[in-house]
């Protein structure tokens, strides 16, 4: 799998054994040329102090000379200076090195006057490094072989976890099959600490799968058994409502009851979408998206009622969807009931764009610390408030998500609430 925990390991063996050989090339070059100008120097110096005595035994012996090294001498007020190389003029006593770098002088001052001796120090230095090549040569090997053999080894441990992960991520989060981890079918050389984390993601997946069962079983099966009481209330209100011998006090208690059903239905729809399976959409066809904003918009108008509230419609373009449309209104429903329930004077406006519906309304806002826990489920801001089950925001956000349409809301308390769906594409 890319970027997995046998990947990283190649990777990082590989650059174990990289930097180990730049380290002994390294090592070994400073190695050889501290050695070879060690020895350069020492034989100079050598060959000097070999120099001086024989001068001073014998005032005529020769200064030395051999095939990698030559001398001068200047004594005071002899002609030995003018024909001493201008290059080594400026050489002060002491070890140095030439212009070209290719001679190691050494300058010593005398009793018989000033001795320079000039050394090839380029052939010892090459002569150095290839001695140096051989050993170089076989450390980088034997650096190379054993990070080989480490990395068989730590692959061959690692191997049981990285099939683990491999097995875990064919998984169905739905529908985990566990079977694979099953302790006979674990590979062979699977250790006591694979066999215990292999045994704890059986375990896991197997109670994450019932869970996931038995919530979408409760969900589905409670807001269908939900849906038959309901739609009696609501054909015997409907009825109820065309009977004109009822008193004024009935019609009221009616049309809040009607009004409660109708919120219920909403919530229950929410419900049924989302329990369906994540690759099970509702019915898609093409809609214009104000059908559904003005739908809702009248369905949201008796809340108003005895508020001096206006609510308005600002339509900028006319966009046409390929969705549900039922999803979309029971997204406005819960957002444009809660501006119309907190908000007491002013105004609700509702503005249709190309890629969004704003709805801003005036109404008492929210803290920063009450909008933080909005999407919380069941979360009031006002536990007093009868109106609101705590359930709109976090349905909004839920079928927001689940259908690509994300929500934001911005508010300030006293300032009102701004809230945005957002349509993908």
């Amino acid at each position: 799998m890319p970027g997995g925990l046998s990947r990283r390991l190649k990777s990082a063996f590989i650059l174990q054994a990289v930097l180990a050989c730049l380290v002994i090339m390294l090592g070994t070059l400073v190695a050889s040329t501290l050695t070879v100008d060690y020895l350069i120097t020492r034989y100079l110096r050598e060959e000097a102090s070999v120099f001086w005595r024989a001068r001073q035994a014998d005032p005529s012996a020769p200064v030395p000379h051999s095939a990698m090294m030559h001398a001068y001498l200047v004594t005071p007020g002899s002609s030995a200076k003018l024909r001493l190389p201008s290059e080594l003029r400026a050489h002060q006593p002491g070890m140095s090195s030439s212009s070209d770098r290719q001679h190691r002088v050494l300058v010593e001052d005398g009793p018989a006057g000033r001795l320079y001796l000039i050394f090839g120090s380029a052939r010892m230095f090459t002569l150095g490094r290839l001695m140096a090549a051989a050993p170089l040569l076989l450390s980088v090997l034997a650096v190379i072989l054993c990070t080989w053999l480490t990395y068989r080894i730590a692959r061959r441990v690692v191997s049981p976890v990285d099939w683990l992960a491999r097995e875990v991520r064919l998984w169905d989060p739905r529908e985990p099959d566990t079977r694979a981890l099953a302790p006979d079918r674990l590979p062979s050389n699977s250790g006591a600490e694979t066999r215990q984390l292999a045994g704890a993601l059986q375990r896991m997946a197997e109670r994450t799968r019932a869970f996931v069962r038995r919530e979408r079983d409760f969900t589905r099966d409670a807001s269908h058994e939900l849906r038959t009481p309901l739609t009696v209330i609501r054909v015997a209100s409907d009825m109820l409502a065309e009977d004109s011998a009822l008193p004024q006090r009935a019609h009221r208690s009616l049309a809040r009851i009607r009004r409660a059903g109708r919120d219920m239905e909403q919530v229950i729809d929410a419900f049924l979408i989302l329990a369906r399976e994540g690759g099970v959409q509702p019915q898609r066809e093409d809609f214009d998206v104000r059908d559904v904003v003005y739908e809702q918009v009248e369905r949201v108008r008796p809340l108003l009622a005895g508020k001096s509230v206006e609510l308005s419609v600002l339509e900028t373009a006319a966009p046409r969807l390929y969705a549900s449309p039922r999803v979309l209104g029971v997204m406005l429903d819960n957002l444009l009931r809660n501006a119309c329930t907190f908000t007491e004077q002013g105004r609700i406006d509702v503005q249709i764009d190309r890629d969004r519906i704003i709805i801003q309304d005036s109404g008492i806002g929210m803290s920063e610390e009450i909008l933080s826990r909005a999407y919380d489920p069941f979360y009031r801001a006002d536990p007093d408030n009868p109106s609101g089950k705590g359930m709109g925001l976090s349905i909004v956000r839920r079928l927001g998500e689940r259908f690509d349409w994300p929500v934001s809301i911005e508010s300030e308390a006293g300032r009102g609430t701004t809230a945005v769906i957002r349509f993908s594409g």
